[in-house]
C-alpha cells in the first residue's frame, strides 16, 4: 500500500531550480535511500515532504492517518529537561494516560459517586496502555538511549550540557521511539561510531513504519535498504534494491542511454544524407521527399535525449617525494587520560611500509586523541611512539583546524606552498573544483565539504609517504568519497586512518586497530574479515569450513553453464550479423533513386530500419551481458 507520493516536483530558490520532475513512491515497510552530491536538494526535498517548503511545481501526497515524523535541526534547544526525560517525551501520551489512571484509582479509593463510569474509563484507558505497549516503554528507552551511546550517567545530564552530536543523537531517539508510520531521517550515522551505526541497523530492520534516510553511508544503505533515489542533475533516478544494486544498474542504465544516443545520432546522420541527396536530383518529387525527411529529421533531433552527464568530480593522487624504510611507526604501551577518565592505556602497535591500517573503536576512546599523539600536538602520559627512517607524516584532522580562518582559497594554498607559481597553484584548486572567482572566496565561508577538500588539497601536495587520517570521509559526499578511496589505493605510502564508514574500511584496510581503554587489538584484513573474527569466525576457519562435497557438482553445473553461454554467444553474433547486414541493405536500397522517388516505399524502408535498429540495440545488450557472465565464470575457475 503507497502511503506516500511525490509527484513531478519541482522546487526553485531564488529563481534557481534546484529540480523538476522529481517523482517516486513509498509504500509501507519501504526504507528509500535517498543519495546525491552536496547541494543537489535532498534536504530541501524532506522540507516538501514535511510542508517547510512550498514546491513550485508537482506536489507530496500522504494518505490519510499517516503520521511523518523529522529529525529536527536544532534538538532540545533550551530544554532543561534530563537526557531520560526529555526522551520519555517521545511517550507523552503514555505518560498522560498513567496520570488519568492514578487520578481515577484515586477517586475510586475515596469513594467517588460515578464508581461505574470511572471504572469504565478505566478498563478503556487500560486497553490504549496496553496497546501502546505502555509496560516496556521506559525500557525501551533506556535501551535506545544506549544503543545510541548515551551511558547510564549521561542519563541524568540537563539537556543543555549536552555537545550538538548528542543532541542530534537524543532528537533520533525520540523520533525512533515516536511510532510515526514514515520517519524522515537526515544523515542519522554522522555523529554515531561503528557499534551505534550496527545497532541503528537492526532497530530500523525490526521497525514497522517507513523509512526515507539521506546517507552518504554506503554500507549503511547496503544494509536496510529497498529502494534508492538519486537527485542529481536536477532530476530523480530511482531503483529497487540496496546502494550497491543501484550502482550496478546506474551502470547498465549510463550505457544503454549512451548507445541509445549514438544509435539517434547515427540516424539523424542518414536523414540528412538522404535530404542532401534528394536536393541534389533537383526535381520536383525530389523536394517533396527532401521536405517530408526534413520534417522526420525535426522531430528525431526534438525527440534527441543525450546522456546523463559526467558529475564534476575532485581529481586527488597522492605521489610520496621518497620512499620511506620498512619500519614506519612503533608504538609502545602508550596512555593517555584526562583528570580521572583514562582514555587508553597498554596501547602498543606497529605499522610497516605498505600498510593501510585503520583504528576503530567506540567514540570517546581516544582514536583522534592517538593521531593527535602521533603528530606530537598532545603528549602522551606513558609509553613512546617512534616513526622509521625517511619518514615525512601528513595529517588530516576531522574538525579541519588546519585551515587558518581570515584567509582566501588561494592564499590558503599558496602561503604553504611558496615553490608553486600562481597558474601552478590554481591548476591544483581546480582539480579540487575551486575554479574561476572560487579561488578568491574566504576559508570561512565554505561548506564542510569544501574545507575537507581544500585539506584535502594541502595533504596531497605535502608529498607525505605516511598519512595519519582522522576521519577523511566525514564532510564528502557519496562522489567524493569514493575518489578519495581510488587515490588511496593507488598510493605507495603507508596510511593510518581513524574511520567508522565501514565502506571506506571495507576497500582500504589490510590490517584493523581495535582501540579500547585496555590496549589496542589486531586483526587482519577489511571490516568483514574483522566481523567474522569477532562472530567468532576466523578467516581462516571459514575458508577451510568452506562446503567440499559439492566441489564437483558445482564444478559440473559451472562447465555446464559456460558451453551454454558459448552456444548462446556464437547464436547472438550470427545474429547480429544477420540484422547488421539488414540494416545495411535497406540503407543501400533507400539510396537509390528510384526508391527516394516513392514517398510511401521511403516510409516503409524507414520503419524497417528503426525496427531492426532497435533489435540490434536489443541483441548487443543481451550480448554483453552474456560476455560478462561467460567472463565472471572463467576467472573463478
Amino acid at each position: 500500500m503507497i502511503i506516500a507520493g511525490v509527484q513531478k516536483l519541482k522546487i526553485e530558490f531564488g529563481g534557481r531550480e534546484i529540480f523538476s520532475d522529481v517523482t517516486f513512491d513509498v509504500n509501507e515497510g519501504d526504507f528509500v535511500g535517498l543519495i546525491g552530491a552536496n547541494g543537489t536538494g535532498k534536504t530541501s526535498l524532506f522540507k516538501a515532504i514535511t510542508g517547510e517548503v512550498v514546491p513550485s511545481a508537482g506536489g507530496v501526497f500522504i494518505s490519510k492517518n499517516i503520521n511523518v515524523g523529522y529529525l529536527e535541526q536544532h534538538a532540545c534547544a533550551g530544554s532543561v529537561r534530563t537526557v531520560y526525560d526529555e526522551a520519555l517525551t517521545a511517550f507523552s501520551d503514555l505518560i498522560e494516560t498513567e496520570k488519568k489512571l492514578e487520578e481515577i484509582s484515586s477517586q475510586i479509593e475515596n469513594g467517588a459517586d460515578n464508581v461505574e463510569e470511572l471504572i469504565n474509563n478505566q478498563s478503556a484507558l487500560h486497553d490504549y496502555y496496553n496497546r501502546r505497549d505502555g509496560l516496556t516503554y521506559r525500557s525501551k528507552t533506556a535501551s535506545a538511549l544506549t544503543g545510541l551511546g548515551f551511558s547510564k550517567d549521561d542519563f541524568n545530564l540537563t539537556c543543555d550540557k549536552l555537545s550538538g552530536g548528542q543532541r542530534s543523537k537524543l532528537s533520533m531517539c525520540k523520533l525512533l521511539l515516536s511510532g510515526a508510520d514514515l520517519i524522515l531521517l537526515d544523515e542519522p550515522t554522522n555523529h554515531l561510531d561503528i557499534s551505534g551505526v550496527e545497532w541503528l541497523e537492526d532497530y530500523l530492520k525490526s521497525y514497522k513504519g517507513s523509512v526515507i534516510v539521506i546517507s552518504h553511508d554506503r554500507y549503511f544503505l547496503d544494509k536496510i535498504c529497498n529502494k534508492i533515489v538519486e537527485l542529481a542533475n536536477k532530476r530523480s533516478y530511482f531503483c529497487k534494491g540496496n546502494y550497491s544494486a543501484y550502482c550496478k544498474a546506474k551502470q547498465q542504465r549510463i550505457e544503454i542511454e549512451r548507445r541509445h544516443y549514438e544509435n539517434q545520432l547515427e540516424e539523424i546522420k542518414r536523414i540528412e544524407g538522404i535530404i542532401e541527396q534528394q536536393r541534389s536530383f533537383a526535381r520536383e518529387r525530389n523536394f517533396i521527399t527532401a521536405e517530408s525527411k526534413r520534417k522526420m529529421l525535426e522531430k528525431k533531433k526534438a525527440e534527441l535525449v543525450e546522456p546523463e552527464p559526467d558529475i564534476k568530480q575532485i581529481r586527488i593522487k597522492f605521489d610520496p617525494a621518497y620512499e620511506s624504510g620498512s619500519d614506519v611507526l612503533s608504538v609502545e604501551r602508550l596512555k593517555k587520560s584526562f583528570g580521572d577518565k583514562v582514555l587508553f592505556e597498554n596501547g602498543s602497535m606497529k605499522v610497516y611500509k605498505g600498510d593501510r591500517a585503520v583504528v576503530i573503536g567506540k567514540n570517546g576512546c581516544g582514536k583522534s586523541t592517538l593521531l593527535k599523539i602521533l603528530t606530537r600536538k598532545i603528549t602522551p602520559d606513558e609509553g613512546l611512539f617512534s616513526f622509521g627512517a625517511n619518514t615525512v607524516v601528513g595529517y588530516f584532522d576531522q574538525n579541519l583546524e588546519s585551515l587558518r580562518g581570515g584567509k582566501t582559497v588561494i592564499d590558503e594554498i599558496w602561503d604553504e606552498n611558496r615553490r608553486l607559481k600562481e597558474t601552478e597553484v590554481r591548476k591544483y584548486l581546480a582539480l579540487f573544483l575551486f575554479r574561476g572567482d572560487d579561488v578568491f572566496k574566504q576559508v570561512d565561508s565554505l561548506s564542510g565539504g569544501e574545507k575537507a577538500k581544500l585539506c584535502l588539497l594541502k595533504l596531497m601536495l605535502s608529498q607525505a609517504n605516511v598519512l595519519l587520517l582522522d576521519e577523511p570521509t566525514n564532510h564528502l559526499d557519496i562522489v567524493s568519497r569514493e575518489v578519495l578511496e581510488n587515490a588511496l589505493m593507488n598510493y605507495t605510502g603507508t596510511i593510518i586512518a581513524v574511520s567508522h564508514d565501514r565502506y571506506f574500511i571495507n576497500k582500504l584496510s589490510t590490517k584493523i586497530f581495535r582501540m579500547t581503554e585496555y590496549g589496542f587489538e589486531l586483526f587482519d584484513g577489511d571490516y568483514d574479515d574483522y566481523c567474522r573474527v569477532i562472530a567468532g569466525e576466523s578467516v581462516a576457519k571459514a575458508e577451510k569450513t568452506a562446503p567440499k562435497v559439492n566441489e564437483y557438482k558445482l564444478l559440473k553445473e559451472r562447465n555446464s553453464e559456460i558451453n551454454r553461454l558459448k552456444g548462446k554467444i556464437k547464436r547472438t553474433e550470427a545474429e547480429i550479423e544477420n540484422v547488421e547486414a539488414t540494416i545495411s541493405s535497406l540503407n543501400d536500397l533507400l539510396s537509390q533513386p528510384e526508391t527516394a522517388a516513392d514517398y510511401e516505399k521511403v516510409c516503409e524502408i524507414t520503419k524497417e530500419t528503426e525496427s531492426a535498429s532497435q533489435k540490434l540495440l536489443e541483441l548487443m545488450e543481451e550480448w554483453e551481458k552474456m560476455t560478462e557472465r561467460l567472463t565472471e565464470l572463467t576467472e573463478d575457475m
